[in-house]
């Protein structure tokens, strides 16, 4: 996620809420990432996080008043607008947002986001409050407004709350908020399709405690799905057993093994205007299932065991008839070990898919890297060693690059 912050220049703005506490560490990610950050801070945000703090974090003094003498001109409010490639407000109270609706400005932070060119400096606001003012119909209202306004608001999340109680209100976590951040610099290339993606190995049991899988991370998988997600696409993604949180705003199924994986599959595609294969899927799952742990006996015997073919997902997709007719965009990936040309390009023909992705698995599994080769009817083209978000954001591009020949759209 780094190269979409990286030269970006960001006003981090909050407004009072003890969810402040959230915006340290999303200030330090956005620094991070190679953004530049300057802190504006309401006198209500200063009961509940110092300005101390967010200049150590961002490296930046921090602004809190309109008359701030710093300013030549003594106008910070213009000067930092229109230095911005956006304005963050996290936490946004009730009160703030009301502001905004209402087109007060009467402090640097509510002045600021008036005065800022709303068409070069696009307005994200991350909500923070009780549940029950979130529900209130004001609160919603003015959140309408502040959106027909030209403002994104993002969702909140659900859970406990500092008054004790339990509901709708809570800031996003500062990850969610980043990859919400990134979708704003990114371009909508996948507006109105719907993408369905498969990502992670199966799980073929053997017996209640052993199984066949294999090391696949599901990263790959994952940072497609948030790539597309910011690139404007509905995602669902099908997931096998790996340890990765949720892109937010990505609906995700949870599967064990292939057939379970196939199903899944099956009850979307219907939906989808594209499906990525990216998940490792096993090849052979045992015949039979002991419904009891397998021991040793001590004899050194080991016990026989026979195998049967899994269902081949991608293949069965491609070979249906949305996908024949051109309402269904296929992409399918391999991951080899050796001659990955000769290998990938055997398979995309095999499989029946306008375009396969091949890398060589040893060397990404479990990594934060990959190295991609994209083979279709024109050739191949090579996205050379990055980040496993950076190469995603690139293969989305790619796609969205090819669906007007495919789909006649």
């Amino acid at each position: 996620m780094n190269d979409v912050f990286a030269g970006k220049h960001l006003v981090l703005g909050l407004s009072g809420g003890v969810a402040c506490y959230k915006s340290a560490m999303l200030c330090r990610l956005l620094v991070q990432a190679g953004a530049t950050v300057q802190v504006v801070m309401t006198e209500a945000a200063e009961q509940f996080m110092t300005p101390v703090t967010m200049q150590a974090l961002s490296g930046r003094a921090v602004y809190t008043s309109q008359w701030d003498a710093r300013e030549p001109n003594n106008m910070p409010h213009i000067n930092l607008s229109r230095e911005a490639d956006a304005i963050l407000i996290a936490p946004c109270s009730a009160d703030f947002i009301a502001r905004l609706a209402q087109g007060r400005s009467d402090e640097l932070l509510s002045l600021m986001c008036l005065a800022r060119p709303i068409d070069k400096v696009p307005l994200v606001l991350a909500p923070a409050m009780n549940r029950e003012m979130w529900t209130h119909p004001a609160t919603q209202r003015n959140l309408s407004r502040v959106q027909y306004d030209g403002a994104t608001v993002l969702g909140v999340g659900n859970g406990s709350q500092a008054c004790g109680e339990t509901g709708d209100g809570r800031m996003l976590e500062p990850e969610e908020i980043m990859e919400e951040l990134a979708g704003v610099f990114t371009a909508k290339t996948l507006q109105g399709q719907h993408l369905l993606i498969t990502a992670g190995p199966t799980f073929e049991a053997i017996d209640p405690v052993r199984g066949i899988t294999n090391l696949s991370s599901g990263k790959m998988g994952f940072a497609i799905a948030r790539a597309a997600k910011a690139a404007g696409a509905e995602v669902t993604l099908v997931a096998g057993p790996v340890h990765l949180p949720t892109p937010h705003g990505v609906t995700r199924i949870n599967v064990q093994s292939a057939r379970q994986m196939l199903d899944a599959v099956q009850s979307q595609v219907g939906n989808a205007s594209i499906f990525i294969a990216t998940a490792a899927v096993a090849d052979w799952r045992p015949a039979e299932f002991s419904d009891q742990k397998i021991k040793k006996d001590g004899s050194g015997d080991v016990p026989a065991m026979a195998f049967v073919e899994n269902p081949d997902i991608l293949a069965t997709v491609a070979q249906s008839d949305a996908a024949k007719y051109g309402n269904l965009y296929c992409v399918g990936f391999a991951a080899e070990s050796h001659d990955l040309l000769k290998h990938a390009s055997a398979k995309r023909l095999r499989k029946g898919v306008p375009l396969l992705v091949g890398n060589i698995g040893p060397a990404t599994f479990g990594k934060d890297e990959n190295a991609l080769l994209l083979i279709d009817d024109n050739g191949t083209k090579e996205l050379p060693h990055a980040s496993k978000d950076a190469l995603a954001r690139q293969l989305v591009e790619e796609i969205a690059q090819r669906l007007p020949t495919v789909q006649g759209v």
